[in-house]
C-alpha cells in the first residue's frame, strides 16, 4: 500500500474535527456527540502511526478498545436521533446484542492480542443496520424535508459506505494477511477518506435542527 495514501487517510481524519471547531456554534447536541467521537478516533488513528514508529508493530489492543468505543458512540447517536419509541428500542437492542457479541468474541475467541476480525464484522452490521433505519426515518418523513441540509444524512452517508465497503474485508481480514493484503487493504484506505469528507461535509451542514 501506498504510503502516501496511508498518511492522507490519517490527515483526512482531522477534517471533520477542524470543521466541528469551526462550525461547534450551529451544532446540535447530536453532532456534537457525533464531534467528539472524530476526535477519539482521530486520536486513536494517530495514535497507531506514533505508536509504529516506536516499533510497537501490534495495535490489535487498540483496535478491540476502538471497536467498544465505536459501538458506544454510534448507539448513542442513532438513539437519540429515533423519532419512535420502536425504532429506539431496536437501537437499543441491538446495541445490547452487539456489545454481548464483541465480550464473548474478545474473552473466548479473539484476545485483545488478536486482530478482532469477529468484532469489526459484528460492529460493521450493527452500525449498518443503523444509518439504513435513519435513512428510512428520514425519506419517510411527511413533510417535506432538505435532507441535503441535514448534518447527519452525510454522516450516515459515510457510515454506510464505510461499513458496508469494509465489512467483508473486516471478516476476511485473517486471510488477507496471507495474500494480497496491501492490495485489498488500500479498498480501507480510499473508503476511509472518502467517509472523512462525508463527515466533514455533514459537520458544516448550516441550517440544523436542534435536537
Amino acid at each position: 500500500m501506498s504510503v502516501n495514501y496511508t498518511y492522507i487517510s490519517i490527515i483526512s481524519g482531522v477534517l471533520p474535527v477542524i470543521a466541528a471547531l469551526y462550525n461547534y456554534r450551529h451544532l446540535n447536541s447530536v453532532l456534537k456527540i457525533a464531534a467528539l467521537f472524530f476526535l477519539i478516533s482521530t486520536m486513536f488513528d494517530w495514535g497507531y502511526e506514533i505508536a509504529s514508529h516506536y516499533h510497537v508493530m501490534n495495535n490489535f489492543p487498540g483496535i478491540h478498545i476502538f471497536i467498544f468505543t465505536a459501538l458506544l458512540f454510534y448507539s448513542i447517536i442513532y438513539y437519540k436521533v429515533s423519532s419512535s419509541l420502536v425504532l429506539k428500542r431496536v437501537v437499543f437492542i441491538l446495541s445490547a446484542i452487539g456489545f454481548l457479541v464483541l465480550i464473548i468474541s474478545t474473552i473466548f475467541f479473539e484476545g485483545f492480542m488478536d486482530y478482532p476480525s469477529i468484532a469489526n464484522t459484528v460492529l460493521s452490521m450493527v452500525v449498518i443496520v443503523f444509518s439504513l433505519m435513519y435513512f428510512y426515518q428520514l425519506l419517510s418523513r411527511q413533510e417535506f424535508v432538505h435532507i441535503e441540509k441535514q448534518g447527519l444524512f452525510w454522516i450516515s452517508a459515510g457510515v454506510l459506505l464505510y461499513f458496508a465497503t469494509n465489512v467483508f474485508l473486516f471478516m476476511l481480514f485473517k486471510r488477507i494477511l496471507e495474500d494480497h493484503q496491501e492490495d485489498l487493504y488500500m479498498i480501507h484506505t480510499v473508503t476511509n477518506i472518502i467517509a472523512n469528507i462525508l463527515f466533514t461535509v455533514g459537520i458544516l451542514c448550516k441550517p440544523q435542527q436542534t435536537a
